[in-house]
């Protein structure tokens, strides 16, 4: 049982991160791990994460759905986890991966107003409605998870509804994402990288990989690392980048940032490091069709271009559009700008594009991050 807990954990971590472009929703860890009613168990369990992880993926009938989680210091040596389980939470916050916080507040609905995201959460926040308007305007920017006949589902604190609402990025995110931050403390993971070297060593790091980084806080109108408390320094303009997604039988299974700094390849099982592996949701024919390394994305000057690179062929949708007569054959070794709402198609049914120009909704049911838990430890309420 402990290796399929580790299995599950394992996955979990995958759909866990502080990144912008790719986060969904916005949650505390502290609670969450703490919803006992969810199935029964222990006063504290990782593994009620996944399951609330489960729950937004069905709601948004998408596959590999990440959260963006705020953990407070205290949980990485909380007795009510296992050791395993406060060792996963150590490595997630030594990665970046969540951010942790000595006095978490409201760096939630903070995260959320900057990037327009959902918050999952049980508390209600009526002290706090009149700096942030959207807890009232927009129902179903705050969701409680709740138990339900096949897990947890999503009640609204306003209006009711189940389904998790974006909002737009306010103002002050907008330009807080438009440059990449710095953070004075040596290891910072969330504005440095990780690991030690100082300060040039740090701003290395940031340079390398700022895709990712999450939104500053603001104290008094000041960039501030939420971890340190400490001021941010401005290390210049972050790349431009877009969000693609790819969408397979109708269902998105996954989304990805593209960078100037780094092509990415799609097939069905690409070699090459940050490759979009295709082939675990593909029938037997797809296989046969598509490459290992099918397509090669870069983005230059802003303008996404797609190289073929595969031995069949692929097609472009412009405009989305599914009609046979208007698909453009993009042969192998064939390069081509992808319009705005154009998507490339590498097989019937199996599609790229940018992620707010590809809609799901398949009768498919999304992969759980739950499905090597052990049935004794998922205790869920009866119908």
């Amino acid at each position: 049982m402990r290796f399929e807990i580790s299995k599950v954990l394992d996955a979990i971590e995958g759909r866990v991160c502080t990144d912008p472009s790719l986060a969904r929703a916005v949650l505390d860890l502290a609670e969450v791990i703490r919803y006992q009613d969810l199935d029964g168990g222990r006063p504290a369990s990782l593994l009620r994460l996944g399951m609330v992880i489960d729950a937004l993926s069905r709601q948004m009938e998408e596959d590999s759905v990440p959260v963006y989680a705020v953990v407070h210091r205290a949980l990485l040596s909380d007795a009510d986890l296992t050791s395993n389980e406060r060792m996963v939470v150590r490595r997630w916050a030594d990665d970046g991966l969540v951010e942790v916080l000595d006095n978490p507040g409201d760096r939630m609905l903070e995260v959320a107003d900057l990037l327009g995201l959902p918050v999952l959460t049980r508390v209600r926040f009526d002290g706090l409605r009149g700096r942030f308007p959207w807890l009232v305007e927009q129902p179903g920017r705050v969701l409680a998870p709740v138990p339900g006949a096949g897990g947890p589902v999503f009640v609204a604190h306003v209006g009711g509804g189940p389904t998790p609402v974006e909002g737009d990025r306010s103002p002050a995110g907008a330009k807080l994402l438009a440059r990449q931050w710095r953070c004075p403390e040596p290891g910072c993971a969330l504005f440095g990288g990780g690991g030690g070297g100082g300060a040039f060593a740090d701003l290395a790091r940031v340079e390398r990989a700022p895709a990712g980084q999450p939104p500053p806080a603001l104290r008094n109108g000041v960039p501030t690392c939420p971890r340190h408390g400490t001021r941010l320094g401005d290390a210049g303009p972050r790349p431009r980048s877009e969000v693609l997604a790819v969408r397979i039988g109708g269902l998105v299974r996954r989304r990805f940032v593209l960078t100037e700094e780094q092509p990415v390849l799609v097939g069905r099982a690409p070699d090459a490091s940050g490759g979009i592996v295709l082939g675990q949701w593909l029938n037997d024919e797809a296989r046969r069709w598509i490459s290992r390394s099918h397509l090669r994305l870069e983005l230059r000057v802003g303008e996404v271009i797609v190289t073929d690179v595969s031995t069949n062929g692929s097609g472009i949708r412009p405009h989305g559009s599914m009609t046979e007569a208007e698909r453009v054959p993009l042969a192998p070794n064939q390069s081509r700008v992808l319009g705005g709402a154009d998507m490339v198609e590498l097989y019937p049914g199996v599609q790229v594009g940018r992620a707010g120009e590809l809609p799901t909704g398949a009768p498919f049911t999304p992969t759980s991050v739950m499905a090597e838990a052990p049935t004794m430890a998922m205790r869920l309420p009866r119908p």
